[in-house]
């Protein structure tokens, strides 16, 4: 098969014919119709992610497509399905996943991190039948790969963790791919949201989306301008950018026992944030992470989606072939094209 493929971190990724997959006994070969790129993708590729740890590597998280075949012990999918997975692959054994928190699996896989993922014709996802995700009949393989991370991850963020409410403010900072998806949950969900960015075209994208205010700024603070606006503060901040600067200043624009979710990856190399606590327990405030969301939470989601209440297909801004995805994924260090970039391996 075709792939995308890099022999070491921050080395040059290359469009490479490579082996085909093989199911695993308890899991699936994926046919790739669409694969998202995402900044996590990037930090895999620069080192910032322990779970590469073997090369060459083939990136790429976001996926949906066609089952192609299945292993012996598979018991809910066969070859033609039509289906999507979290980019956390649960076990579907561990303590966490007989909790019902199988996005923070003991056990877990994921896709272009702790074996090769979805930048390729073919992906192997393990325990299918814990993990897949089958596609309403309606819905588009961008639009549901685009689900896999950012939208999911979002979704979870904004209404589970969050738990936003109507009438609320929503401070959203840092408007890319999963940025705009908070925007756009926390808007249907009937909050009032402050879209923060430094670039005017994300800002322009939150407004189509939802956000009733948006606020440029040159730095990544804005913290005042966001209490300003709200009368006090937010009541829910997400950082969904990920930067010592922006999870600080996301806190600071909290109003009094205000909710602080952190969706942006904070990698370790770059050092840990400083989080203003003073405030935090002056203002009793809460602050709680989210990671990606688990295939059986889906449901609801879809039923938004199908019912057009939520438009995830509306933040795919690039579509691009297999042979453009190196270029685009060395991109993402800077800043790229507002929005989601999705790959579709079948084009060149």
């Amino acid at each position: 098969m075709r792939a995308v493929r890099y022999d070491g971190f921050g080395e040059q990724p290359e469009v490479r014919q490579v082996a085909d997959p093989e199911p695993p006994r308890a899991g699936a070969v994926i046919r790739v119709e669409a694969t998202g790129l995402c900044r996590s993708d990037w930090h895999g590729w620069m080192g910032h992610d322990p779970d590469i740890r073997k090369f060459p590597h083939v990136p790429g998280h976001e996926l949906a497509g066609v089952v192609e075949a299945v292993g012996g012990d598979v018991t809910r999918w066969r070859p033609g399905d039509r289906v999507t997975t979290p980019f956390i692959c649960a076990c579907g054994r561990c303590p966490a996943c007989a909790a019902g928190d199988a996005q923070v699996c003991e056990n877990q896989t994921q896709p272009g991190f702790t074996h090769w993922g979805s930048f390729a014709e073919y992906v192997a996802v393990e325990h299918a039948d814990v993990n897949l995700v089958r596609l309403p009949g309606s819905m588009s393989f961008p639009t549901a790969a685009s689900l896999g991370c950012r939208f999911s991850t979002a979704f979870r963020a904004v209404v589970s963790q969050g738990r936003v409410a109507a009438g609320e403010w929503v401070a959203v900072y840092g408007c890319g791919g999963v940025g705009l998806s908070a925007v756009m949950i926390a808007a249907a969900s009937g909050a009032r949201v402050v879209a923060v960015d430094v670039s005017p075209t994300a800002l322009e994208l939150a407004a189509r989306f939802g956000a009733a205010e948006t606020v440029l700024v040159e730095t990544a603070d804005g913290s005042e301008r966001v209490r300003e606006i709200t009368g006090g503060g937010a009541h829910l901040t997400v950082d969904a950018l990920g930067s010592a600067a922006t999870c600080g200043v996301a806190i600071e624009s909290l109003r009094r026992r205000g909710r602080h979710v952190q969706v942006g990856l904070l990698p370790r190399v770059a050092g840990h944030p400083a989080i203003p606590m003073d405030r935090v327990i002056a203002l009793e405030l809460e602050i709680v992470g989210s990671h990606g969301m688990a295939a059986h939470a889906y449901p609801p989601m879809l039923a938004m989606i199908t019912g057009g209440t939520l438009r995830p297909e509306l933040l795919i801004t690039r579509t691009i072939g297999l042979g453009e995805a190196p270029e685009a994924l060395a991109a993402m260090g800077t800043m790229g094209t507002p929005g989601v970039t999705m790959i579709l391996p079948g084009h060149p």
